[in-house]
């Protein structure tokens, strides 16, 4: 299906749900391009999780969003527990106004939701030719290292830069071996998953994707996965307001209130320290690596930002191929009256 098709309908049902016009349109546009950037667990498998959490008035559809002047290129903004990707956008948008003008800026929000792929935040500081670090927490997924009851979140780290490129560089990963939502996806369709990804409630490792969401995932690279996750939780939880230490709720299981989710966007011009030197010295920092010599089977050093960049024109002509089942939660949403 086309990919405007879909996002018409997608715009519609979350206008049902009550969400305004232009939040409706914030919201559409994240899922549908988070499945044109083939992150399909990012995208329509969660449209049904939000709308009952919009129906439970759990997600506040008219959410009074505030904003906290700190200082000229510091701000805090509470989100008032509405759908997580507008009161991303007010921020990552108001951190790029504020580091056009003074160089640098920090954006803190609490009382936020789910705000999906860190690299659509990431990619409009980058557009701006501003430098960029995100950050947000999530629901516990991952057992602290050296404990066995999950507390952390996947918790993702995404860095952008300018390249002098038409691609960026934008580097958007989670701390575990694979995101949650892929799991969840695969549990939804009844698929496996990768075995050294997860353990089940019991300890033991699994390729049965509900039994790891029974259970905890592993992050990667043993303590040091563990201990980004924790400076994640620190930076977008302890840091902005927002719940931290396991309290964050996960969307799709627990309807006893709001998640609290914490974002922190950092922003900031390339030209601070070496002036218009920058993206000569990126330019020649990305050609030095690809240069190096290739191992058997690869034609050529990606860096990250350009794998995102390559699907998302391939699936820009060819659409969106939706999953029957979901396509199922689609119908039925959209026929709500």
């Amino acid at each position: 299906m086309k990919h405007f098709k879909i996002k018409k309908i997608v715009k519609k049902i979350f206008k049902k749900f009550k969400l305004s016009d232009k939040h409706a349109e914030i919201s559409s546009e994240y899922l549908i391009k988070a499945e044109l950037v083939g992150a399909p667990s990012h995208g329509l498998a969660r449209l049904k999780m939000y709308c009952e959490r919009l129906k439970k008035k759990i997600i506040n559809p008219k959410p009074k969003i505030k904003i906290k002047k700190i200082s000229s290129s510091i701000a805090h903004i509470d989100g008032n527990d509405g759908i997580g990707f507008v009161a991303a956008d007010i921020g990552i948008k108001l951190a790029i106004k504020n580091a056009k003008k003074t160089g640098i800026s920090l954006v803190a929000i609490k009382n936020s939701g789910h705000y999906g792929l860190s690299s659509f935040y990431a990619e409009q500081a980058v557009n701006k030719n501003l430098i960029v670090f995100c950050f947000t927490n999530a629901p516990p997924a991952i057992a602290p290292y050296g404990s066995k009851k999950k507390l952390f979140g996947t918790n993702p780290i995404c860095f952008g830069t300018p390249t002098g490129n038409k691609i960026p560089f934008i580097l958007d990963t989670s701390v575990s071996v694979i995101n949650r939502g892929k799991i969840r996806v695969a549990a939804k369709l009844g698929h496996k998953i990768p075995l050294g990804v997860a353990l089940d409630k019991f300890g033991k490792p699994t390729t049965d994707a509900k039994r790891a969401l029974k259970g905890v995932q592993l992050p990667i690279a043993g303590f040091r996965g563990s201990g980004l996750a924790w400076m994640v939780d620190i930076m977008s939880g302890v840091l902005t307001g927002a719940n931290h230490g396991g309290k964050v709720k996960d969307p799709f299981d627990d309807f006893s209130g709001p998640q609290n989710v914490g974002h922190l966007f950092l922003v900031l011009k390339p030209n601070l320290f070496v002036g218009k030197n920058y993206i000569r010295r990126i330019r020649q920092n990305i050609r030095t690596i690809k240069k190096l010599p290739k191992i058997k089977g690869v034609q050529e050093i990606l860096y990250p930002g350009q794998g995102i960049n390559s699907r998302y024109k391939k699936n820009l002509k060819k659409g969106i191929v939706i999953q029957k089942n979901i396509l199922e939660d689609i119908k039925k949403l959209n026929a709500v009256k």
